[in-house]
């Protein structure tokens, strides 16, 4: 029968590691192993994440209109503290029960210095990706999804010049409404590359089908109102799509020499 590998605890202080095979054993062997893991996690240094992340969590009433923005911004509840480490993201993920936020409620894990607000100068160019999940397999999915933020495998799927905003969870009657936010709504590169790679990352059983999500611009939801300085550039951006539209429709239509 092979021996049973010795516990590791080098580095550990708080152990007893006398070499006297006589000295009476002041704890017992479950209770060794369960202070040489305490001891083995303080440690441990925190892994860093390449962004530093907010929480946030939306109240937003029922009956609130969103072309009241500064309500609706006054609805958003930035939660704890920032997430800076990986250590962080799991202390806050392990003690928020998804299964116990409200209809209509929702909550988001964004960059810092994003908000989950359409007409946040930020995001006013940009778009997001909708998955409809059942609610029974709505938290694997949302943890998947935010460790693809955090671990940046949704930034490596953009488009250069782009930039991952953030994620969010909304809760419906009887799906999770999971959204993943980039900057730039422009760049097709990204809108592409942004749904593939999360087909690609989630197994088979949590694999939504292709009716159970969509992208749409933040310009283009009914609600969407942003102060008159941001419509302005959202209009100049709309004016030079148009403009390169038609110089390619141009070129398409002149006659080979």
């Amino acid at each position: 029968m092979a021996t049973r590998p010795s516990l590791f605890t080098r580095g550990l202080s708080s152990l007893s590691q006398s070499t006297d095979a006589n000295s009476p054993s002041v704890s017992s062997p479950a209770e060794q192993r369960d202070d040489a893991k305490r001891n083995l996690f303080k440690t441990m240094r925190p892994l860093p994440t390449q962004h530093y992340w907010n929480v946030y969590f939306d109240r937003q009433a029922k009956d609130q209109k969103k072309e009241d923005d500064s309500a609706y911004q006054a609805s958003l509840e930035q939660l704890g503290t920032q997430i800076e480490s990986v250590q962080d993201f799991w202390r806050y993920n392990n003690n928020t029960p998804v299964d116990q936020i409200k209809m209509r409620e929702s909550i988001y894990l964004f960059k810092s210095g994003f908000r989950p607000i359409w007409e946040d100068r930020r995001n006013v160019l940009g778009g997001s990706w909708t998955f409809r999940v059942p609610k029974s397999s709505g938290p694997d999915f949302w943890t998947r999804v935010q460790l693809m933020a955090i671990g940046e495998k949704l930034q490596e799927a953009v488009d250069e010049g782009d930039t991952i905003c953030g994620v969010g969870l909304s809760v419906r009657f009887n799906s999770h409404l999971i959204s993943i936010w980039h900057r730039d709504a422009s760049k097709k590169k990204s809108i592409d590359n942004i749904l593939q790679a999360v087909l690609d990352d989630l197994p088979p059983e949590l694999k939504p089908k292709p009716d159970n999500y969509f992208y749409k611009k933040h310009s283009d939801h009914p609600g969407f109102n942003p102060p008159p300085e941001l419509q302005a550039v959202l209009d100049s951006q709309k004016k030079a799509q148009e403009a390169a539209a038609a110089k390619n429709d141009s070129v398409k239509a002149a006659p080979a020499e």
